[in-house]
């Protein structure tokens, strides 16, 4: 156990909370009128207009339920207000929207509060970094802030130096922080932030190699107070279950088991899923062979809420390739009717007319679909979407997973061709289910990426390969967006384009909205594909989109920035040049 700072303001009056962040939240300005605490009750079932965590609920759809904006009227589209994001850093941050307050996270832990009907700056928080802290961690991703959380009065999120921390969300001040981890002896990136599961703040986070195994934990903590009340290590140590896993390498040297995206939480079942990522280095026959399943890395977990206890796990793939698997879990209540036709791996037991409680979704690199009982993790069915190779098969009766041979490496210097590359695939932009369809949509990207293992066990690569980005073979289009049933797998309709896809929302007008890496931002029919709106935002569409309601009015917002597998896929398509603005635009009808 590390040793934690007690928070600064657990203990203090809230007056006293609003003098000691004065110098570092320097607020700008306070919003007015009265505010309602947001309750564990509202963030299980929030108000149709709200956008209240990463993707709007707590079971990862990317979701709602505002049908002003349709089909019909989307054309008329037009922008309302525009406003400049921090820079520099990577802009990937998703718009958190309650009771017509826009609260917006920046790189760099720079958190704005804006009156999302106009556009006018609120307050604004600027934390306060040590001088070295990006030098123990991945330059670039350290200034990453995907999202925040809102619980009661507070606005929580996690820091580039390590800490969770807690801001009131009338005038930017700090309430309380906690260090999770020392960034000078445990490095993790923290690039993704919380959710809320029943009054606790739920976080994962990459961990560099030079964190070792204790710096690859999730964590939970006390929303109000910030004390810490669980951590989970995703490495198991000498003793613990999933130790004869690694081949007898030692405790140190099982490195970079990460979860560095957003959980989903069903309250029903009080249990957290969340995905971890590749080892380091990834290629297995440097950690004690490549038969060995190396647990827990590329997995869901499912946690128990309370303790952080793992109540099931399934292994998606033994990954030499980083090719990921923390992305966001969908939770579906569905019929089960996989079509044989489409769906290449399916579970001999299930019978015709089942329905189940499912975790489904592309949850990593490789493009393939799994649907898993989420009460029990018990695999239903799977099925590939773009080019791939590691994966040779998947046993449906276990659901054990196997690796293509003449992919999986052997030795120092070995060339293979990986498809999808090491930027998948799917990647951290998010894909978005509607239940009035009961339809995943996916941002996909026609990627492939040679590999060649180095001789230095990753001191001048983290994974230990060296990597040149293409094409997959066949493909002139870069990016495209899939449509699959979550009911029976097939394919409802796919839209490629030369750019990069990105994230993506849906609504209940019959529209998935979402933009690509040259800068446009489109309107799609969730039925049919058709483009029914588009406007070029000049920069790679980068953030998450959202949409909201003030007054009767619905909102969409798209923010655009750099940074990450955006400017590195871009070399794929050299023709395409956007330009490199950070900007948040809103847009509704007239």
């Amino acid at each position: 156990m590390h040793t934690l700072k007690r928070p600064v303001c657990a203990l203090l009056a809230a007056v006293t909370c609003a003098v000691v962040a004065a110098t570092a939240g320097r607020s700008v300005r306070a919003q007015g009128g009265r505010f309602v605490p947001v309750t564990d009750a509202m963030l299980q079932d929030p108000d149709d207009g709200d956008w209240l965590m990463w993707r709007r609920t707590l079971d990862g759809w990317g979701y709602s339920p505002l049908d002003q904006i349709d089909r019909d009227n989307v054309g008329d589209l037009r922008l309302v207000w525009s406003r400049g994001l921090h820079m520099p850093g990577r802009q990937q941050g998703t718009p958190l929207v309650y009771d017509g307050v826009l609260y917006m996270p920046n790189p760099n832990d720079v958190i704005q509060a804006i009156d999302a009907v106009t556009g006018d700056l609120l307050w604004e928080y600027r934390r306060s970094h040590p001088d070295d802290v990006c030098e123990r961690l991945l330059p670039g991703v350290c200034t990453t802030n995907r999202n925040l959380a809102i619980f009661e009065h507070l606005i929580i999120d996690t820091s580039v130096d390590e800490y969770v921390f807690a801001l009131d969300a009338r005038t930017g001040e700090l309430v309380w922080e906690t260090q999770i981890l020392d960034y000078r002896t445990h490095p993790a990136n923290q690039s993704s932030g919380p959710i809320i599961a029943n009054g606790k703040v739920v976080s994962g986070r990459s961990c560099m190699p030079a964190g070792g195994p204790d710096a690859c934990v999730i964590t939970a903590h006390d929303a109000r107070t910030g004390e810490e009340l669980w951590r989970r290590r995703t490495v198991p140590a000498p003793g613990e279950p999933g130790d004869e896993t690694w081949g007898g390498v030692p405790f140190e040297d099982r490195k970079h088991v990460g979860t560095w995206m957003v959980p989903s939480y069903d309250a029903a079942l009080n249990l957290v899923y969340i995905g971890t990522s590749v080892t380091s280095p990834a290629p297995k026959f440097w950690l004690g062979g490549v038969d060995n399943a190396h647990l827990y890395h590329n997995s869901t977990l499912a946690l128990n809420a309370d303790t952080g206890e793992i109540v099931w796990y399934y292994q998606h793939l033994n990954d030499h390739w980083d090719l990921d698997h923390p992305f966001e879990r969908l939770l579906v209540d569905t019929a089960v009717r996989p079509d044989p036709a489409e769906v290449s791996w399916i579970n001999p037991r299930l019978g015709p007319d089942e329905r189940r409680r499912v975790m489904t979704g592309i949850p990593g690199k490789t493009g393939v679909v799994y649907t898993l009982d989420r009460a029990t993790g018990e695999f239903l069915w799977a099925r590939p979407t773009i080019a791939q190779n590691v994966i040779s098969g998947i046993d449906g009766a276990t659901g054990d997973v196997s690796e293509n041979p003449e992919a999986v490496f052997g030795s120092v210097g070995q060339s293979v061709l990986a498809c999808p590359g090491i930027d998948g695939g799917k990647d951290w932009q998010a894909g978005a289910y509607s239940p009035r369809t009961n339809t995943m949509y996916m941002p996909m990207q026609n990627t492939c990426t040679r590999m060649t293992t180095l001789d230095d066990r990753g001191s001048r690569s983290l994974y230990g390969i060296q990597t040149r980005r293409e094409l997959a073979p066949g493909a002139d289009e870069m990016g495209a967006v899939w449509a699959i049933s979550a009911e029976t797998g097939e394919t409802r309709w796919t839209r490629e384009q030369r750019a990069g896809a990105m994230s993506l929302v849906a609504t209940g007008g019959g529209l998935v909205f979402g933009g690509d890496a040259n800068g446009r931002f489109r309107a799609l029919d969730d039925e049919t594909g058709e483009v029914l709106w588009e406007i070029n935002l000049g920069s790679p569409v980068s953030g998450f989109p959202v949409t909201y309601a003030v007054g009767g009015r619905q909102y969409v917002v798209a923010g655009t920035g750099v940074g990450g597998n955006v400017s590195r896929n871009a070399t794929l398509t050299p023709e395409l040049r956007p330009s490199q603005g950070s900007n948040l635009f809103v847009f509704a009808l007239p």
